[in-house]
């Protein structure tokens, strides 16, 4: 299983949201919902996307989606999607809104933390780390990365104890980008 953890200081909290770039910039989550779980005619069943939010008015919230049978998932809904999710949080538990898509209030540290006690290797993308082409992945892997802004420097530090650095390349892509190119890179391998 591979697992994208997506985190986003300023993506809203709330399901109330209309405009995607005021909803804190909530279009760079939705693109990346996409590369990593759909394909051309398709879907990824192997992949689970984590979103973690810390923007307002409710910071951290965890959504997790994972393409499971009974999934009504369309590329042009995804928006929907995340926002039925939002609204669904109860304080103090975990809670499966849709048949795979569940939300909860988590911190990145802990969603990552968690993964790695799963038995996932943990690799946290960024531009100095090593070459992803060159780097040893194993089945069971995570692959982190933040928006445009980046994860803060606090827990990005305590990241990079529990992982390996990794680069999708010289140049900075947009974060569904990146996704599409680990996704790519896994498939060559056959992992």
């Amino acid at each position: 299983m591979r697992h994208f953890v997506y985190f986003s200081r300023h993506a809203q909290t709330s399901g109330n949201f209309k405009d995607l770039m005021q909803a804190g910039r909530m279009d760079i989550a939705i693109h990346t919902i996409i590369a990593g779980l759909f394909l051309s005619h398709g879907f990824r069943e192997d992949t689970t996307v984590h979103l973690v939010f810390y923007g307002m008015p409710d910071p951290p919230k965890h959504i997790e989606i994972r393409i499971v049978p009974g999934l009504d998932i369309s590329k042009k809904d995804v928006s929907n999607l995340i926002r039925k999710i939002l609204y669904k949080y109860k304080e103090g538990k975990k809670t499966e809104v849709l048949p795979g898509c569940f939300v909860e209030k988590r911190s990145l540290l802990k969603v990552v933390e968690d993964l790695s006690k799963d038995g996932n290797e943990i690799f946290l993308l960024d531009k100095h780390g090593e070459d992803i082409r060159k780097a040893k992945i194993g089945d069971n892997c995570a692959f982190v990365l933040g928006d445009q802004t980046g994860i803060p420097q606090k827990e990005f530090k305590r990241l990079k104890k529990i992982s390996t650095i990794v680069s999708t390349g010289p140049k900075t892509y947009f974060a569904s980008h990146v996704v599409s190119v680990v996704n790519n890179e896994l498939d060559r391998r056959r992992i």
